[in-house]
């Protein structure tokens, strides 16, 4: 033994201590990301890093930050993987989520909110990350039901008409709906507004009231332009329209609240006769979405885009998500390979099917699905309510909104649907584009997207199990593996081909919408 280092003394000990650690190498630890309890294998110490949030069902996580897994760098095609990602497979380029500011929405927001809360709330949903990012909105002409009255903005006492629209204006919107789409717009320069209408001005309609009843066809013309009108004026207060409908739910006759029936043949005429026409060629242009209803009736869209005049104004169709499948969004795209697809409302609400919640079913069902039948955008009904489901005038009295806006303080509760929205629109950039993601983990959901710009690839995953799944990821090179909690939702987000990982800037920066990219049905 050295007695001036003592090495010899020592030398045993050392030989104990590096047997422990190669015993511990080998051992299973707990996955970074995950909550207590949950384990699993990460692939490599050290690579290229995947980005993850979590949000869990039981609302234990929501949209959380968790520590980056790593992926293993692989010969391409070589392993096996429950998702395997395409990049080169390409669908449609992603216009953006959003939802309706609706009369409700906007009156909480401006008279129940201090200017602090306002700009405080409006920033969180509209600005970049750590905001929702939000950047697509809806708006109605006139009342719907989520008004505090029932009125359209060319209202005229009994009997009487105005066929030359002397008396349109905007007086309800510039109270409310106005003032907040500024505030907006200061935040998201770009966003893209739809205007939809409920109900034509009752002097137009067979009823005679903005409730029930239908267009009459001899004010066709008048009632296209009054849709000029209203985008006109919006103009001129500086609020570009990016998107017009001819109807809200043209199918279906409220009895409690402003709205109509309008069947294909008129649809088609007003469009491909008056409205297409009115709108060609203007700049800044204004594009005309059909249908505006529900995906149990693709024969109804289908109808309108056979018709050769509309089908030249008609750049898409918009859908709405109460009845049917989200595969009719897919019937008419076959059909119509260059018309694109907008899911233009969909609500959640405190109705019994809602008792454990809405996370999966607005993640997976309605978000997920509605962009993988090719969606470019996808807006929820009313972007805030307040906690006694309103205000509102009739129509729906359990609807929620992205939040909750509590009338007399103004705190804000943050429900479900803020969460599955926020997964998406988070990190799903203007302009990503889907890309071909094929997956054999049972149970398990998923989409994916490549953002523009920095190329990074975006990995949307739901887990419908009631157990941890373990899911194996490959694209390209790169592998790795992440043990899913039990009815959760993940977002995955990482370099392409591990380049370099994206920073949060790189996540934020705002970037035009691709162009609608047709791609090949997967």
């Amino acid at each position: 033994m050295d007695e001036a280092t003592g090495v010899g003394r020592w030398t045993p000990l050392l030989s104990v201590v590096l047997l422990t650690l190669v015993a511990l190498a080998a051992m299973d630890w707990p996955r970074p990301g995950l909550f207590a309890g949950t384990t699993g294998k990460v692939l490599a110490l050290t690579g290229p890093r995947v980005h993850v949030w979590l949000s869990t069902a039981d609302r234990r996580l929501q949209l959380a930050a968790q520590p980056d897994t790593f992926a293993q760098r692989q010969v391409a095609g070589a392993g096996e993987a429950d998702v395997v990602i395409d990049l080169d497979r390409k669908y449609q380029a992603m216009a953006g989520f959003g939802a309706a500011l609706s009369d409700s929405s906007a009156w909480l927001i401006q008279n129940r909110l201090s200017p602090a809360q306002r700009s405080a709330l409006l920033q969180e949903l509209f600005g970049p990350p750590p905001g929702l990012n939000f950047n697509m909105l809806r708006i109605t002409i006139g009342a719907s039901d989520f008004s505090l009255q029932h009125y359209s903005p060319d209202d005229m006492p009994a009997g009487q008409i105005d066929p030359d629209l002397q008396h349109f204006n905007v007086v309800v919107d510039q109270r409310n709906v106005i003032p907040v789409l500024h505030d907006i717009l200061a935040i998201q320069p770009g966003a893209m507004i739809i205007a939809s209408p409920w109900s034509a001005p009752a002097w137009m309609k067979s009823s005679a009231n903005l409730v029930s009843g239908t267009l009459l066809e001899s004010w066709e013309a008048t009632y296209a332009a009054y849709l000029v009108r209203f985008v006109d004026a919006f103009q001129g207060a500086g609020i570009p329209i990016f998107a017009l409908t001819v109807q809200n739910e043209p199918a279906f006759e409220p009895l409690t609240y402003p709205g109509m029936t309008l069947p294909a043949d008129a649809r088609a005429r007003i469009i491909g006769k008056y409205l297409g026409p009115a709108l060609a060629g203007r700049k800044p242009g204004t594009v005309i979405l059909g249908w505006d209803h529900n995906w149990d009736a693709p024969d109804q869209p289908l109808s309108v885009l056979a018709d050769p005049d509309a089908r030249r104004y008609l750049a898409g169709i918009a859908w709405h998500c109460y009845s049917g499948d989200p595969s009719a969004q897919t019937t008419v795209h076959r059909a119509f390979p260059h018309k694109d697809a907008y899911l233009t409302e969909c609500s959640g609400g405190d109705w019994p099917s809602a008792r454990n919640g809405e996370l999966l079913l607005f993640a997976r069902n309605i978000v997920m699905m509605g962009v993988k039948n090719w969606a470019r955008g996808v807006v929820y009904w009313n972007l805030a309510l307040d906690e006694n489901h309103g205000p509102h005038a009739g129509g729906c009295d359990e609807c929620k909104g992205v939040v909750t806006i509590d009338s007399t303080t103004g705190a804000i509760s943050r429900n479900d649907e803020y969460y599955a929205f926020a997964h998406f629109s988070r990190f799903v950039l203007p302009g990503a584009v889907r890309v071909k993601s094929g997956n054999t983990n049972a149970g398990v959901h998923e989409v994916a997207f490549q953002n523009p710009d920095d190329g990074s690839v975006v990995l949307v995953a739901v887990n419908g199990n009631a157990q941890t799944n373990r899911l194996s990821v490959r694209q390209g090179a790169l592998r790795f593996e992440y043990d899913l909690p039990g009815s959760s939702v993940a977002t995955f987000v990482w370099a392409r081909d591990g380049a370099a990982a994206p920073t949060a800037a790189t996540l934020a920066a705002p970037t035009a919408a691709a162009s609608p990219s047709p791609g090949v049905d997967p």
